[in-house]
């Protein structure tokens, strides 16, 4: 993760702080979602019955996806230096565009678009999150990934 004085923190609001790399999603990693989450719905781990869906193949879960992004942002978020931690503060919104086809290539776009001061010591980021599919013009999701960092 790249860090930087908390007083430079505001200037990368409103910039694109990179992509990640690519990361397949492949059958074996949405069956070990549905098993960890008790969703067995025949689109994420049918592949015979999903075959015969509009999708043509098993698709991941959207929270599936979704749960990606504090890995996929972990090499691209800029953090204030001196960091003791940061914790996943929430969401602010998520658009579900289009599903994540089994074997799909995805990768995430983030922007920092607010930093804000919630107490001495304590920063709250605000980022875009947009996880692109390889060959494809729309992305999966759109998300606003809260970050809070305890300098």
């Amino acid at each position: 993760m790249p860090y930087v004085p908390v007083a430079e923190l505001k200037d990368y609001v409103g910039k694109e702080l990179g992509r990640s790399e690519w990361l397949t999603i492949d059958q074996e990693r949405i069956n070990l979602f549905a098993e960890a989450t008790g969703d067995y719905q025949f689109i994420h781990v049918d592949p015979v019955k999903a075959a015969q869906t509009p999708f043509g193949s098993t698709i991941a879960h959207g929270f599936l996806s979704l749960s990606l992004i504090p890995k996929l942002m972990e090499d691209i978020l800029i953090l204030p230096q001196g960091l003791k931690m940061v914790v996943n503060y929430g969401l602010d919104s998520v658009r579900f565009i289009q599903p994540v086809k089994v074997n799909s290539k995805v990768r995430l776009k983030v922007d920092l678009t607010e930093v804000t001061e919630k107490k001495p010591g304590q920063w709250l980021l605000k980022a875009t999150a947009t996880l692109e599919i390889e060959g494809s013009d729309k992305p999966a999701y759109i998300a606003e990934p809260l970050s809070l960092c305890f300098v």
